[in-house]
């Protein structure tokens, strides 16, 4: 099973080329190394993502990278969280194409960002934040008070 591990802090002027070159004495243990590029400038974004073979592989190049110096950037390497379950499920079925309206149409759908949502807390998780449970309970009797007088 292959894993994902997520570079972080790169330098914006960063080419492809030189991102791959960071990871070619580790290229037998490696599936894939993509750098995250901006649609418009094509500039790195500051992040990119090698897939490797095993998960043994990934702890080893985690080890082996995080902190190394790279152009005046101190790299940062972790496991890279996995996708949205949401996600995949509309790359499976061609859904979610982008959030456009169709090229060329001059509308926008929204921007391609999708709505927020949001779960329930656990039953254990109840309770309110301390810092602002004086104001939640202040909060709770004006609105008591409101519904009360109407």
């Amino acid at each position: 099973m292959s894993v994902r591990l997520y570079i972080g802090n790169l330098p914006r002027d960063l080419e492809r080329e030189e991102f791959e070159a960071v990871f070619a004495e580790d290229t037998e243990n490696i599936v894939s190394v993509k750098l995250i590029a901006d649609r418009k400038t094509g500039k790195c974004r500051g992040f990119g993502f090698v897939t490797v073979k095993t998960d043994e592989i990934a702890d080893a190049l985690v080890s082996k990278y995080n902190g190394q110096a790279l152009q005046d950037a101190t790299l940062k390497v972790e496991k890279a969280m996995p996708r949205a379950k949401e996600n995949e499920g509309a790359a499976a079925t061609g859904g979610g194409g982008g959030g456009r309206g169709g090229k060329g149409n001059g509308k926008r759908n929204g921007g391609g960002r999708k709505p927020a949502t949001y779960s329930s807390p656990e039953p254990e998780n109840n309770q309110p934040d301390p810092r602002w449970a004086s104001d939640l309970e202040k909060l709770k009797e004006m609105l008591a008070a409101q519904t009360t007088a109407s």
